[in-house]
């Protein structure tokens, strides 16, 4: 079971601060749907998601979930359910006992929560762990049972709050496959405050990018890394190339030299934005310039490549040995470049 949620105008200002932490938000989640919020410090994506949980209430504007205005409606009654950074677990309780606390307060008998709870620690894949103290667990393993626990409330929303960010890279990689694994169990609509891009992509079929209280873009996963509503959102998703020119008749026209980007494209000023992976070294390829820096990436190395006045940045293949000073070939992959307003 799942419910739709609509933001209509809600706008949050704390106390007497200058600045609304939320302006004016429309948004809707579909039922079913996973949706990541995405932003900065400060950005009000936790706001946010308090809001829709009823731990906050807007200053203005409205909350929908399926349909009903929530308005003065408790969060325990909205059908929601919600993991923080931290477990919260009761440090008293075996796991089992965590589990089964929604459903113990919901009037079910020990018995019974408990038997109706070991399914969702089985579907976290801690079921031998049911007797155990939670302080025995690792962080991974006590997310892990906070996830049981919310989920063993059957809620018809999930509502995640940095869930993962204290976990170790390797831990966060096998929380997102588990999450990935309970949607074919547990189908409530999902929504994911996170700041990591990576993480957004990996859990959410659709991101919203918001900044100052306000919403950049909302949009599909792949649209929002290749076809950024703004500079700012191509740059919050790791996009590192932005070159200015004119753009007329769907081609964008500058330094680096004849780009087509999308028919719809307004003609005018534009800034050619396309991502470092979309750039492709190739011998025979129709751009060229002269790789300026070279950065080591992790695994991968990165160039910037200078053309007459304008830069671009693009990964380099697997055994690439380029330098700064030498001379590449390059073109992009088909559709990736995009234009967005200068």
């Amino acid at each position: 079971m799942s419910a739709a949620i609509t933001l209509a105008g809600v706008s949050k200002r704390f106390g007497s601060a200058e600045n609304l932490a939320l302006n004016h938000v429309d948004l809707e989640f579909a039922a079913g749907a996973r949706t990541a919020i995405l932003g900065r410090s400060g950005s009000g994506k936790s706001t946010l998601l308090r809001i829709v949980a009823g731990l906050d209430e807007p200053t203005a504007g409205a909350v929908l979930i399926g349909g009903r205005d929530v308005a003065g409606v408790v969060p325990e009654r909205r059908g929601i359910g919600m993991v923080f950074q931290r477990a919260l677990l009761f440090p008293h309780l075996s796991v089992l006992d965590n589990v089964a606390f929604a459903l113990r307060a919901a009037g079910r008998s020990r018995s019974e929560a408990r038997h109706n709870a070991q399914p969702y620690l089985d579907l976290v894949q801690l079921g031998e762990y049911s007797s155990r103290s939670v302080s025995s667990l690792s962080g991974g393993q006590q997310q892990r049972v906070a996830i049981a626990r919310t989920m063993a409330a059957r809620p018809s929303i999930l509502l995640l709050d940095e869930p993962f960010s204290a976990l170790d890279p390797a831990l966060r990689a096998d929380m997102h496959a588990l999450l990935a694994e309970l949607r074919t169990e547990l189908p409530p609509t999902m929504v994911v405050v996170t700041h990591d891009a990576d993480e957004a992509a990996a859990l959410a079929e659709r991101i919203v990018v918001l900044a100052d209280g306000q919403v950049l873009q909302h949009d599909t996963v792949d649209r929002i890394y290749h076809r950024p509503a703004s500079l700012a959102v191509a740059q919050f998703m790791g996009g590192r190339t932005a070159i200015a020119g004119v753009v007329a008749d769907g081609t964008h026209r500058s330094a680096l030299g004849s780009v087509v980007v999308d028919a719809d494209s307004p003609d005018g000023e534009g800034l050619l934005v396309i991502r470092q992976e979309c750039v492709q070294i190739a011998d025979s390829a129709e751009f060229s310039g002269v790789i300026a820096h070279v950065a080591r990436k992790g695994a991968r190395r990165e160039a910037t490549i200078a053309c007459q006045s304008a830069e671009l940045v693009a990964d380099l293949p697997p055994g690439d040995t380029a330098r700064p000073g030498d001379v590449v070939r390059f073109r992009f992959a088909p559709g990736a470049a995009s234009v967005v307003p200068i």
